[in-house]
């Protein structure tokens, strides 16, 4: 107990499951690479509760509700997380709060990363921040539970206690999580042992049940390497099952701290240097840090390890198919530990300044561009009269602009006051022959880039030169004595992106307004082979025009106002394609041309 006045001490209790009749917050949690179990959203949240309730045993399609969650699915019967394109399982597990907690309210607690985005915190230390908020703390120290960071209330800061550095923290409301009452679902029972009554003998639960089986004896030998004698039978794979008694979450100690005095947080239970297993590490010692790492990647004696892919990105076995190897090992009765999924080889080894090279039959090694120059050019009048031949008769089908018929006025009239376009004027584009109303053009014209091109909006036939709106910045391209996958009779040629944070311009999406630019210097790979050299003299093309990036949302992380590539692929892989932005690709190059030809940027540009 804390001294009084002192601030107040957090003691742990079990995490253990509430009486069955008491309402609970359900938190559905998945663990991540550094035995951290981090909360699903409340959407998610609610999804996996709704299919759930509608077949125990089903799986859940987390893209369904989040699109960034696409590649996910979740067995209920396994309880695991599995990510179609890489194979890569994790564990999840069902978490039960308090109806007036955090997550009960809607309340989620947030650090910002070094990306400027925001991170939320694992649900127990959100909840500890909460409890802390709710009691008028000017601040709270995390140090106990695994964190070296004090929380400033009054400035909604994070420090690190030995850099000293801090972030900013914020707090806000979200959809508040699902409340539950009444028994577990048997699906979320993981029994360590035989199971009760008459299993059934169709394939489809043996494959299940010996999957399961084999993921209880995993379970199990980790936890007792991890606490000897100290690890209880239990039913549930969720909660406080995989820890000994006494190492549940932290609860407050109730009178042991006033108002307007700080709040300090106690491992209770636990022995000297311990914090609350699954929560933070990462600010441990390093001694510390590396025995729970190795506890927790440790393999069961005599339990085959079947990696998930191969470190060199050679394996001839897709990784979702290894992934499902291993259960169908299992179905056989052959004990089998899937591995994590190998990260990315994004770099090539280091390289000497000595052996960096100019490419081949391209001149320079460095493109800049600067902010767009709004030139004095032809009126969008004109830009629309000189790509188009009047028709006198036109035929009476719809303009694929306005969708009104060609032989009537166009939808845009009243609406544009053009000089000298009256609106039942009709034109036929020279190229490709399709035909709109002259004023429809023009409205489109002026809703894009105005850079004195058009685009066929039918046949996307481009006339004139296309320009973008990419930001000012830099590329640089050279030769590195590196293969890539696929190319081992080759050099590699590297291209380098740059491109700082700034103000968008009047042709970006918010005028005036900062945008961002995430994970600048970018680096792309290209063989050094006849047609990539061609590649990249039209890369470099694409660049000077401003075609390469645009500012806009990500769909990666969902931000707006931020850098993105503008539909015109790159491999970002050096030595891998586990995302499917890495060699070996037969296709890569013939499909990068295709890109480029529909950007206006072609073989017959480099001959001009």
């Amino acid at each position: 107990m804390a001294r009084q006045g002192s601030g107040a001490m957090l003691a742990s209790g079990g995490l253990g499951f509430p009486p069955q009749n008491v309402a609970r917050v359900v938190v559905w949690e998945w663990l991540n690479e550094h035995g951290r179990w981090r909360p699903y959203s409340a959407a998610v949240c609610h999804h996996i509760e709704n299919v759930l309730k509608e077949d125990a045993r089903g799986s859940v399609v987390l893209g369904q509700v989040d699109v960034q969650l696409a590649p996910y699915v979740i067995d209920l019967q396994s309880m695991h997380q599995f990510r179609q394109d890489t194979g890569t399982m994790r564990p999840v597990r069902r978490n039960f709060y308090d109806p007036s907690s955090a997550p009960g309210k809607g309340i989620v607690w947030e650090w910002e990363n070094d990306n400027n985005s925001w991170t939320p915190y694992d649900m127990d230390i959100c909840i500890t921040i909460q409890n802390a908020y709710e009691k008028q703390h000017p601040w709270l120290d995390l140090s106990s539970l695994g964190f070296c960071y004090l929380i400033y209330f009054s400035s909604m800061s994070q420090m690190n206690r030995q850099t000293q550095r801090k972030r900013r923290l914020r707090r806000r409301m979200d959809l508040a999580y699902p409340l539950t009452m009444g028994s577990i679902p048997k699906s979320q029972s993981w029994p360590v042992g035989a199971s009760t009554g008459t299993p059934c003998s169709c394939p489809q639960c043996l494959l299940v049940n010996s999957t399961r089986a084999a993921s209880n004896a995993i379970l199990a030998s980790q936890r007792r390497k991890l606490y000897p004698g100290a690890v209880r039978q239990s039913s549930t794979f969720a909660g406080a099952a995989l820890w000994p008694p006494g190492m549940g979450t932290a609860a407050l100690v109730a009178g042991s701290a006033a108002k307007g005095e700080g709040l300090r947080v106690a491992g209770a239970g636990f022995g000297p240097g311990q914090g609350v297993p699954g929560l933070n590490n990462l600010n441990r010692p390093g001694t510390q840090r590396g025995a729970g790492l190795g506890a927790r990647a440790a393999v069961p004696p005599g339990v085959p390890a079947l990696p998930v892919k191969n470190l060199n990105g050679t394996g001839p076995v897709h990784p979702a198919l290894a992934g499902m190897t291993g259960i169908l090992m299992c179905a056989a009765g052959l004990p089998v530990c899937l591995t994590r999924a190998p990260k990315p080889i994004l770099h090539p080894p280091p390289v000497s300044k000595s052996d960096i090279k100019p490419v081949p039959g391209v001149s320079g090694i460095c493109r800049k561009t600067k902010k767009k120059q709004l030139k004095k050019s032809k009126t969008p009048e004109d830009v629309v009269r000189r790509y188009i031949q009047k028709v006198k008769n036109p035929p009476d089908e719809d303009c694929t602009i306005c969708m009104e018929r060609l032989v009537t006025s166009s939808g845009y009239e009243g609406v544009l006051s053009p000089r000298g376009i009256k609106a039942e004027l009709v034109g036929k584009l020279g190229k490709c022959g399709h035909m709109y109303h002259l004023l429809c053009l023009l409205a489109m014209y002026n809703n894009g880039n105005k850079d004195g091109s058009l685009q066929c909006p039918t046949c996307k036939a481009i006339y004139g030169e296309k320009t973008g709106t990419q930001p000012p910045g830099k590329m640089e391209f050279h030769l590195i004595p590196h293969s890539l996958p696929g190319y081992t009779d080759s050099k590699t040629i590297r291209i380098v992106y740059d491109i700082p944070t700034g103000i968008q311009g009047p042709e970006h999406p918010n005028p005036g307004k900062k945008f961002t630019a995430r994970g600048f210097p970018r680096h792309c790979y290209l063989p050094d082979n006849e047609k990539g050299r061609k590649v990249l003299k039209l890369l470099i093309v694409a660049w000077d025009r401003r075609l390469i990036f645009t500012i806009g949302t990500s769909n990666t992380t969902g931000e707006s106002d931020t850098v993105v590539w503008n539909e015109i692929h790159h491999k970002t892989e050096f030595g891998s394609n586990l995302t499917g932005h890495g060699y070996p690709d037969p296709n890569y190059l013939d499909n990068v041309l295709a890109e480029l030809l529909a950007q206006g940027v072609s073989e017959a540009t480099l001959k001009d």
